[in-house]
């Protein structure tokens, strides 16, 4: 029992973020959460237009000119971050690594931290607009069907979970490389979760760039 007891605690830990993240996905959506996510949505682009960086439209269409790495990037923002960020936990706890616990505490911090946010300013993301292409949906994947809306908050675009988890994962894997190259490829991490997530229309930039500041700080405070 004394060697489950470290699991279970892990375990609870991991149930109690997720608790917490539905809790505010079923408050924002009682509260008329979709119209006013869908303002939100329209103040980022126009906060984007204002600073000349709304690329998301021109990324995308680059992108869907070549089909094959459409489904690379729709495999990539489905499923591969949340494994290798889960992974990657799941084998230091196993290998009993020294910083397991700062890098646990990391990821919380990464996961909560954007809470509040997607609790007091929701929005929707780019592929519920007009203009934008919703990729996975190319695929025969209804992301917005009511059962996957169980299961996640479809309007918490901002800041970008896929890019503080990116920042937190990649940070750690780059400071454990034995080599030069494998620091850089964890190091461009990232940057290539911000294509993906720009390329599906999942994120605007403004969403990365407050996903990568949220798990920039995760792992200053954490230190």
């Amino acid at each position: 029992m004394t060697g489950a007891r470290p699991v279970l605690r892990e375990v609870a830990l991991g149930l109690g973020a997720y608790a917490a993240y539905l809790a505010v996905r079923r408050a924002v959506l009682r509260s008329e959460g979709r119209r006013r996510a869908q303002r939100n949505a329209e103040r980022v682009i126009a906060l984007e237009q204002l600073l000349g960086i709304e690329v998301e439209p021109r990324v995308q269409r680059a992108a869907l000119r070549r089909p094959r790495l459409v489904h690379a990037l729709n495999a990539g923002y489905a499923g591969a971050n949340v494994t290798l960020g889960v992974g990657w936990l799941v084998l230091l706890h196993r290998r009993r690594d020294p910083g397991f616990a700062r890098e646990r505490r990391a990821a919380l911090a990464a996961f909560l931290g954007a809470l509040p946010v997607f609790l007091a300013f929701p929005v929707a993301p780019p592929r519920t607009l007009d203009g934008f292409v919703d990729t996975l949906a190319l695929r025969g994947v209804d992301i917005e069907h009511p059962f996957l809306v169980r299961f996640y908050n479809p309007i918490a675009a901002m800041p970008s979970h896929h890019l503080a988890f990116a920042v937190v994962t990649g940070g750690g894997l780059a400071a454990r490389a034995t080599s030069r190259a494998g620091r850089g490829a964890w190091r461009a991490y990232p940057p290539l979760v911000a294509l993906v997530v720009v390329a599906t229309g999942n994120h605007y930039v403004l969403d990365v760039v407050a996903g990568a500041a949220l798990g920039t700080i995760a792992r200053m405070l954490t230190r």
